[in-house]
């Protein structure tokens, strides 16, 4: 074997080895990736039941409710569409009707989006860059040009 060969050899090894450890992180990251959906992508069926994602936009005012315990319902909307959500725990302080929210969980084979966290803003001007940009392809974005 050639030195020229030789060199081929560990260049060719090492990155088989770099291909097989780039293929295990991915691997290891593919069930950590939360995709952002809006109302809409769920209205037009760009997410499967039981499929985790993070839904956000606005709770729509007079659809907040309280169950037994610490479960509540509420309505996610985009003005277009709308996703009923049900959820478990302590709302964050800031959770009110009309504000912009992400949650994260999954949609069930029934449309209602079972969540397992709420995220709520936290100033009066702040909605998150997703809401944002999804209200924005909306055409009902009111905040501030940014």
């Amino acid at each position: 074997m050639t030195r020229k060969q030789r060199r081929l050899t560990m260049i060719g090894g090492a990155g088989a080895v770099l291909a097989f450890a780039i293929g295990l992180v991915l691997y290891a990251l593919n069930d950590q990736i939360v995709f952002f959906n809006s109302p809409t992508d769920v209205a037009q069926n760009s997410v499967k039941p039981g499929e985790r994602f993070r839904l956000g936009g606005l709770v729509k005012d007079g659809t907040f409710e309280r169950g037994q315990g610490t479960t509540v319902t509420f309505t996610v909307t985009d003005t277009a569409n709308d996703v009923p959500v049900t959820y478990t725990g302590i709302l964050p302080d800031l959770f009110r009707e009309g504000q912009g929210v992400v949650t994260e969980g999954a949609i069930g084979t029934d449309g209602i989006f079972i969540a397992d966290s709420v995220l709520a803003k936290h100033d009066e001007n702040y909605v998150p860059k997703e809401v944002a940009d999804a209200l924005k392809e909306q055409g009902v974005w009111q905040g501030e040009d940014g």
